[in-house]
């Protein structure tokens, strides 16, 4: 029976792992982004965001920075609320704004989250799937090699994108603008450029994705074990990934920290620059942001 699950599993191609893959990611994303939503009204409303203020924006997919521009009052993270806490703020949102208001900011980062997540996951099938007859399918190096090659796969290729994204939202540019400054940066300071802030990504995602994915797969074969099965149930996929998601999210926690702080005073110094009339070099930004 086992045998037979392995052999229908090896038979997934990589249109149907990426079809799963981008209807996984929609669901997470329609699932976490109100929670994400209620807790940057809340942070707004006890700290408002100035003009070029950056904060994190998480659909439970990828985290992307966000810059405040131009004091904009209708913006959803701006709108007056009187919140006393998770469960008010969304009872009021969803009374004053209509339920539509907790998917607030989400559609513009499915643009970079989906194809980050569908490139992440179907590599990971597929390496696990290559590694498996190349080292044995019992070998416990295979999720954590699988999962940190295609973690570092899926952020080297998005992580310019992402740069790209952020800037065409903070300074309003044409497409032909934003290709001018692209085309300045990398010719003064090379390709290398259009990765800035990537180094920071991959020090909390490789490793998370490491610890996550070995984990996952160990907790499966021992709720397996446990429960007389040999093929993992829904229950029992839920589980390992709740827990291993747990564990990997607290011994990386001080690498999102650094990450987060890194990117948000990155971008906060390139508006501050803007707003001079100063041409932004991200490359000096340790000499711009001392």
């Amino acid at each position: 029976m086992a045998e037979m699950s392995d052999s229908n599993l090896a038979k997934t191609t990589v249109i149907q792992q990426a079809i799963a893959s981008c209807c996984g990611a929609i669901i997470t994303s329609l699932f976490v982004t109100p929670l994400d939503v209620i807790k940057t009204r809340l942070q707004a409303q006890s700290n408002p965001f100035y003009k070029g203020k950056c904060f994190v924006y998480s659909n439970g997919l990828m985290d992307h920075i966000c810059v405040c521009d131009n004091g904009d009052s209708k913006a959803w993270y701006k709108k007056p609320g009187h919140f006393k806490g998770m469960l008010d703020a969304f009872v009021k949102i969803t009374q004053r704004e209509g339920v539509k208001s907790l998917w607030s900011g989400l559609p513009p980062t499915l643009i970079m989250a989906l194809p980050t997540t569908v490139i992440y996951f179907t590599c990971y099938d597929q390496l696990s799937e290559a590694l498996k007859s190349r080292l044995g399918k019992d070998d416990e190096h295979i999720p954590i090699l699988a999962g940190s090659l295609s973690r570092f796969g899926s952020v080297t290729i998005v992580s310019p994108l992402e740069l790209i994204r952020t800037r065409m939202q903070f300074r309003k540019f044409s497409y032909k603008q934003l290709y001018l400054c692209i085309s300045s940066e990398v010719a003064s300071d090379g390709w290398l450029s259009l990765w800035r802030g990537w180094s920071s990504t991959v020090l909390r995602d490789v490793p998370f994705s490491a610890m996550y994915w070995y984990n996952y797969e160990h907790f499966k074969k021992i709720l397996c074990k446990e429960l007389g099965t040999h093929e993992p149930t829904f229950f029992i996929a839920f589980a390992s990934g709740a827990a291993s998601g747990s564990i990997a999210s607290v011994i990386t926690l001080p690498f999102d920290v650094v990450k987060t702080h890194r990117q948000t005073e990155l971008w906060e110094c390139e508006t501050l620059k803007s707003a001079e009339g100063q041409y932004i070099d991200l490359g000096s930004y340790e000499e711009n942001c001392r």
